[in-house]
């Protein structure tokens, strides 16, 4: 099939990746191509070079309207707008066989849009007002919406999902994330450094056992990280850095227990599942779609209860790494994920 794939442009579709969005279109795109399909992404111009990209603005809206992705700015909304729009119509004359729209954009869920592109629109977040109305709206034949989790389906749709709505769980290639039986005794933590992400529980966990920890992931909010975080580095806990690929597979593999520190309704959770499928067992707090992840691979423990969190990491710690490895082999699979998409381009391609 000639697939194209539309990225979120706050960052780009680039190692080191700022978030899970941006790991999921990288991953998208490389196991599509591994198959054999003819993959365009249309994303920031700055994206691995790797990809055939169609530039959908010329470099990531962070660098040129840095800090403003959530404040409602006009001029970055009118660029991304813009941009999005011409990237619709150049797919749309494109000969594309199916779009797989990973945009946070209400352009692609259009009613002509639609009509015009088969169309497989996957939703990494929880609804909000900007998005809501035209996600509901936009069901329509030829048009499939997955979600990453039951739970997160449970929030779009509290009433029960339409039909066209599906749970598309999020996948890992076990070769890049390699088991490793044993660990060091230590905890690690990875994702992006913002009090959403629950960093600093994380610290304050490690502190009270007194088990090391080291700290992955790009500083997202730099007052957060001076004023939660850095005064607590020294000693048992570090910061090692925003690492990818084997560098970041091999630090968090060596470990013995995974801290997942969710303070939203984490949707899906892919630095999890990285971690289980090194075999590292994960304590954490169970919002979201944590226990739909994490399951017999791991201790969750409710989100205001710091002493619970303590004591999730010493259970966490006699769970054989066998258990979390072979969960992400029977579920979250690369290749599982990547033959749901297919099934799901096919969905479309056939209701268009």
């Amino acid at each position: 099939m000639r697939i194209a794939l539309l990225a979120h442009l706050r960052h780009p579709v680039a190692r080191p990746f700022a978030g899970g969005m941006e790991a999921y279109c990288w991953a998208l795109a490389d196991g599509l191509m591994a198959r054999g399909h003819d993959v365009v992404l249309f994303a920031a111009g700055d994206s691995d070079p790797r990809f055939s990209i169609d530039p959908v603005i010329p470099l990531h809206h962070e660098r040129s309207f840095p800090g403003l992705e959530h404040r409602g700015d006009a001029g970055l909304v009118a660029h991304v707008d813009a941009g999005y729009a011409a990237a619709c119509d150049r797919i749309a004359a494109g000969g594309f066989d199916v779009l797989h729209n990973n945009a946070l954009s209400r352009l692609p869920l259009e009613h002509r849009r639609l009509a015009e592109m088969p169309t497989v629109t996957s939703l990494h977040v929880p609804p909000y007002d900007a998005l809501r109305w035209f996600v509901t709206d936009s069901l329509v034949p030829g048009h499939q919406i997955t979600v990453t989790s039951q739970s997160q389906r449970q929030i779009w749709w509290p009433e029960g999902a339409p039909s066209g709505v599906s749970v598309l769980h999020n996948g890992v290639d076990p070769a890049a994330w390699s088991f490793r039986d044993r660990g060091d005794g230590s905890a690690v933590w990875s994702g992006r450094i913002t009090p959403i992400k629950g960093t600093h529980l994380a610290v304050a966990a490690a502190q009270r056992t007194g088990i090391p920890l080291t700290l992955f992931g790009p500083i997202e909010e730099r007052d957060y990280w001076e004023a939660r975080i850095a005064p607590q580095l020294g000693g048992s806990i570090r910061y090692g850095g925003h690492l990818s690929g084997e560098a970041l597979a091999g630090e968090i593999g060596r470990a013995s227990v995974f801290l997942f520190t969710p303070c939203w309704d984490e949707p899906f959770g892919f630095v999890a599942i990285e971690a289980m499928a090194c075999g590292v067992p994960v304590a954490g707090l169970a919002m979201g779609a944590a226990a739909e992840i994490v399951g017999e691979a791991g201790h969750l423990v409710p989100p205001d209860d710091a002493p619970a969190l303590v004591r999730a990491i010493g259970d966490a710690l006699a769970i054989p790494r066998t258990i979390p490895h072979a969960r992400v082999l029977r579920l979250f699979t690369r290749d599982l994920w990547l033959a749901r998409c297919e099934a799901l381009y096919g969905l479309a391609r056939r209701a268009a």
